[in-house]
């Protein structure tokens, strides 16, 4: 049924449409997107983008996308530009204009005011000789080979090709900046990304949270100090502060006997136990727990050898990070 299926048929002539659209605009890629780079990088202020109708969608996009990777930006609507709007654009920004065929006539006036206060534009379009393909002090062409849509009139390879233009751009930039992980991290607080992007130090326990003992320590004591700090385990540090040992609920399981009491802890304790830095993300230490083959639930936060904090499985859990 699949095979011939006319919905699948028309969805995969779709998609190759689509996919040919991208190729071609692989293939012309020149110099000019190195300019269009440099210019970006250096602007002081901006990069504004705008665009019409459905180049108007993916230009909003294009500035979200810039915005939450290192790349102040926003979109402007070029009609509203003509009623106000262009005192938004300042002599420190630079402007990204879209228009497929490069004749949307409300962009017209954003050009003008571009190129009487001498702001960079860099246009957008298919074809070069159009107007907004002269007025652009740097062009980036879009393929010129039709739609998806099988009247050749909604705009869809062209969409999808500027989308994936817009992505090359600021991909390219976030590479140049040096965005990390952690500036990322600032841009996205909130959902599951934000999520996923806290590091250990923001989820450990530290300060008297820690459960800590000697290693000339009591069972009986270590017990009790396990016992208030409730993370399932104790952890044993030797005279010069470095972390020596840890016992876990489950040692204690496995060394339950008449005499536990009365035991040291070094008799106990499980040497070198795994850690984690304070640096690393609280999805990478939730990674470790889950890999050791021996179901630990936490681990101990450490800093030149010496336990700065601890980190349990929960703490991963109640933030989202799974």
């Amino acid at each position: 049924m699949t095979a011939g299926n006319p919905d699948i048929i028309s969805a995969k002539r779709t998609v190759d449409k689509e996919i040919e659209a991208l190729r071609m605009m692989e293939d012309q890629l020149d110099d000019n997107l190195t300019k269009a780079l440099d210019v970006m990088q250096k602007t002081k202020g901006r990069v504004i983008i705008t665009g019409m109708g459905k180049s108007g969608h993916i230009a909003r996009k294009i500035a979200a996308t810039m915005a939450s990777t290192g790349t102040p930006s926003f979109f402007v609507h070029p009609a509203e530009a003509s009623h106000g709007d262009l005192g938004m654009l300042t002599e420190d920004d630079c402007v990204v204009a879209i228009s497929n065929g490069g004749e949307s006539k409300e962009l017209s006036d954003i050009l003008i005011y571009c190129k009487r206060y001498g702001i960079p534009l860099i246009a957008i379009t298919k074809n070069p000789e159009s107007s907004l393909g002269k007025a652009g002090d740097i062009l980036l062409r879009l393929p010129d080979d039709g739609e998806a849509c099988p009247l050749g009139l909604a705009p869809t390879s062209s969409t999808t090709a500027t989308l994936v233009l817009g992505d090359i751009l600021s991909v390219a930039l976030l590479e140049r900046k040096g965005f990390t992980k952690t500036d990322f991290k600032q841009r996205h607080p909130g959902g599951k990304l934000g999520s996923f992007l806290k590091k250990v130090s923001d989820l450990m326990h530290k300060g008297d949270e820690m459960p800590l003992v000697s290693e000339n320590t009591s069972m009986q004591e270590a017990m009790l100090v396990m016992t208030s700090k409730m993370l399932g385990c104790v952890g044993i540090v030797a005279p010069d502060g470095k972390l020596k040992g840890i016992i876990t609920d489950g040692d204690l399981r496995r060394c339950l006997g008449p005499d536990i009491l009365s035991r040291k802890v070094s008799e106990v304790m499980t040497l070198n136990p795994k850690t984690t830095t304070p640096d690393i993300l609280a999805a990478e230490a939730l990674k470790i727990m889950n890999n050791t083959g021996k179901g630990i639930t936490q681990l101990f936060v450490i800093q030149d050898d010496k336990p700065i904090g601890i980190i349990h499985m929960h703490d991963c859990l109640r933030a989202g990070v799974a």
